[in-house]
This record gives C-alpha cells, sequence and structure tokens, in this order.
C-alpha cells in the first residue's frame, strides 16, 4: 500500500500566518497540533494554544517568548515572519483549516488501512474499524450560526405542515402521540419474550419502505432468510407456521399470495444485515454507506436486540458496555438526523410482580439507556398472562418515556399468525367484513 506522506503544507502555513496576524482565531479552529503533519508546525501551534490558555493574545511577540529557546528548531524568527508574511488576507482561514483537516485525515486512514491489511489476528479488527469509523465521524461540517437556527425555526412556523413529521408508524393511535419518529431520536423498545417485539420491528420496517424510504435492519438474534418470511407472511397473510415446511402446507391461493408479496417486497429499499455480534461502529458504517447511496430517501435504522451487540474495548461491567454502546447509538441518531429504533430484552423482574407491565428499570443494564433515549416504549399483551382476558390479541404499546411529547399507552391488534399490527379499528371492520 502507498504509504508516502500526504500533507497540505501550503494550507498549514496559511493557517500558522493567519493566526498571527488574527490571534482570536485561535478560539474558533477545530485543529489540534497532531492534525498538522510537520513537526515544527505542530510545535508552533502548541505554543499558540499555550498563549492563549495564558489569556494572553497570540502574536509574532508571545508565541515566540513561548517558544523560547525552541524558536530555532522551528525556523527562527525569520521563518515566523515569513508565515505572517505570505497571507495576504484571514479571510480562507476556514478553508485552509478544512484542507488540513482533509489530509490529515486521509494520512490515518492510509496508516489504519495498512493495519487493517496486516492484521495477525481477528481481534484486532474492531479496534481499527472504530478508528476508521472515528475519522469519518469527525469530518468537519459546517457550523451553523443563530441566525440559520432561527430562520428554520420561522420557516417551520410559517409553513403549513402536510401529514407527519417524522416517519409513519402505521399505527394511528402512535403517530399522533409521536408524529412519527422523527429524525434524531433513539427509540427504544422492551418487551418480555413472545410479545412479538421483532414482528412490531418488521412492521416499522415495512411502513418505511412502503412510503418509498430506507429501512436497515440489524438483526443479531434472527437471520436474513427468516426475517423476509416473516415478511412475506405479514404482506400476503399466510400463517407463519408454514413456512416449516411450506412445499406441503402452501395452498394454490398461499402460492399465490406469496408470489405476489416477493413482487412487493422486490420493489422495496430493505437493508438486512444479520452479522452475530456486530458493532455500533459497523452499524454506523453500514448506515453511512446507505445514506450515501440513497441521500434523498427516508432512512430508518432498527436494531435487534442491543444485548447481544459486541462492545468494543473492555469494560469492567456488562452495564457500563450497554451504556457505551446506548451513547454510540444515540449520536449516530443525530450525527445522521435519522430515527435509531433498538429493541431490548427485559429482566425477569417482570415476571415476579402481579402487574405485568413493564417499566424502565426492567431494562437490561439500564442506567445510561434510559438517559440516552429520547423514547422507551414496552410491548404488553394481558392475554399473554391471562388466558380468559378480554382483550384479546390487543397489544398495549406503553410509552414510558418521550422527552419531545406526551407519554402514556396506545392500543394495536396483533394477530400473531401473520405477525402483523394493525390499527384496531381496522381489526374491527376486517371481523365485521
Amino acid at each position: 500500500m502507498d504509504l508516502l506522506p500526504y500533507e497540505k503544507a501550503e494550507a498549514e502555513q496559511a493557517v500558522l500566518g493567519a493566526l498571527l496576524i488574527k490571534g482570536d482565531l485561535i478560539q474558533e479552529t477545530q485543529l489540534q497540533a497532531d492534525h498538522f503533519y510537520r513537526k515544527a508546525h505542530q510545535n508552533i501551534f502548541n505554543a499558540m494554544v499555550a498563549v492563549d490558555k495564558a489569556n494572553k493574545g497570540v502574536d509574532m511577540v508571545t508565541v515566540v517568548t513561548e517558544l523560547g529557546a525552541s524558536t530555532e528548531e522551528v525556523g527562527g524568527v525569520s521563518y515566523l515572519s515569513s508565515l505572517a508574511d505570505s497571507v495576504p488576507t484571514t479571510a480562507n482561514f476556514k478553508v485552509y483549516e478544512l484542507m488540513i483537516l482533509e489530509a490529515y485525515r486521509i494520512r490515518k486512514a492510509r496508516i489504519l488501512g495498512s493495519k487493517l491489511a496486516n492484521v495477525s489476528s481477528e481481534e484486532e479488527v474492531p479496534a481499527i474499524l472504530q478508528d476508521l469509523g472515528g475519522l469519518e465521524d469527525n469530518k468537519p461540517g459546517a457550523h451553523r450560526t443563530k441566525t440559520d437556527i432561527l430562520t428554520e425555526i420561522f420557516q417551520d412556523m410559517s409553513t403549513p405542515q402536510e401529514g407527519l413529521s417524522g416517519i409513519d408508524t402505521g399505527l394511528k393511535e402512535l403517530n399522533d402521540m409521536t408524529g412519527g419518529w422523527q429524525g434524531g431520536d433513539l427509540i427504544i423498545i422492551g418487551a418480555r419474550p413472545s410479545m412479538g417485539k421483532t414482528a412490531f420491528a418488521l412492521k416499522l420496517a415495512m411502513r418505511n419502505c412502503h412510503h418509498h424510504g430506507v429501512s436497515n435492519i440489524f438483526s443479531l438474534e434472527m437471520g436474513d432468510k427468516s426475517l423476509v418470511q416473516r415478511m412475506l407472511s405479514s404482506i400476503a397473510n399466510v400463517n407463519l407456521k408454514k413456512w416449516k415446511n411450506p412445499f406441503n402446507d402452501f395452498t394454490q391461493a398461499d402460492h399465490q399470495k406469496i408470489a405476489n408479496a416477493i413482487g412487493t417486497y422486490e420493489k422495496w429499499q430493505m437493508n438486512i444485515h444479520d452479522k452475530p455480534g456486530i458493532t455500533v461502529y459497523e452499524i454506523k458504517a453500514a448506515v453511512r454507506q446507505a445514506l450515501r447511496e440513497q441521500p434523498d430517501k427516508k432512512h430508518l435504522v432498527i436494531v435487534d436486540y442491543l444485548q447481544l451487540m459486541q462492545p468494543v474495548g473492555k469494560f469492567e461491567r456488562n452495564d457500563l458496555a450497554i451504556g457505551h454502546m446506548s451513547k454510540e447509538l444515540k449520536q449516530m441518531a443525530r450525527e445522521f438526523n435519522i430515527p435509531v429504533i433498538v429493541l431490548s430484552q427485559l429482566s425477569r423482574a417482570v415476571e415476579s410482580r402481579h402487574d405485568k407491565r413493564p417499566m424502565m428499570s426492567d431494562i437490561r443494564e439500564s442506567g445510561s439507556v434510559e438517559q440516552d433515549a429520547d423514547i422507551i416504549g414496552f410491548l404488553y399483551r394481558d392475554d399473554y398472562y391471562d388466558k380468559e382476558s378480554e382483550n384479546k390479541n390487543i397489544t398495549e404499546i406503553i410509552l414510558s418515556k418521550h422527552r419531545n411529547g406526551p407519554t402514556g399507552t396506545v392500543h394495536a391488534a396483533f394477530v400473531k399468525e401473520y405477525g402483523v399490527f394493525l390499527n384496531l379499528d381496522r381489526r374491527m371492520h376486517e371481523n365485521q367484513a
């Protein structure tokens, strides 16, 4: 691999020269010393930072004083003077700054790429991928001014809102409460086994695809084939149990319905990743790629489920590892401005209570998750615990936390034979037909 140094010497000189001319720019820069390629430039920049921290103005005199005896090592006073003299204006400071950052990222990517090509064990890979993801995550973006933000708010106030502000959940009551899934939100959905949380997640993914969005599913427990079979059954209303032996159990009508469902599914932008033990950095890389390929679509990310993700690095306790991953997922939601829905296991403490409706403390290793999530919801079916319950096939979707809206419970019909969630009024209509 070509590991020749990649630098922007002129940009480094221009930035340092601009700082000598207009010292207060040091307080606005995104740069750090190691972003500079040349050691002399690193030392000069470190001296500037030290001067600023000492509440002194950055200029030729203060920087030379800070450098002291090492002034000659960086080229002497004559070199510092040439830096300032070579900059006709400080107006292009941000342009030069971005050039330095881009050169830094290219250098680091080459080094990390070489490491990845020469790993001696699979255990080394996650840390390298984490560092590579960090390079992309730290790519500089445009800073929004107060005017930018206030202009956007004014436009929101003066523009009629048509439909949902977020991604359609497919359930009217849930849409009414949330406005749809909002970009930048981390949504945790918890449930005990057999409550239908995977079916619920697939419904959300399918609904987004139905509206021409892109759904990115990261399934750590179930393979892609099983997930697609579930979705085809949901589309076609074919009993899920028949997939155990479709050759014998599918009727001619089932075959036709599944064929039609396949036609629908093929048109969707549904990206399924079923790698066990995937890391949050691998998820971010895959989502970033999907966004590049379909930048104008509404993207939805679903992770099934949190506790099966592979942490990167060593943590003293499992709850610290889970907390680290939930923070990274929240940051991803914000960075990409997309909703990220994460399914979660619940502790067995639910089963020991008289009222088995889940609460936030039931989320396994819940400490940091509660803080990071914008919405925390739970799925509960009374007829799972009470076979005589009057609420047959009714799922309660309990929103226990909603950072930007109301909390409460909405209801949906769950037809478990097909893995389908329906609005209650639709189910009643279908039963009367």
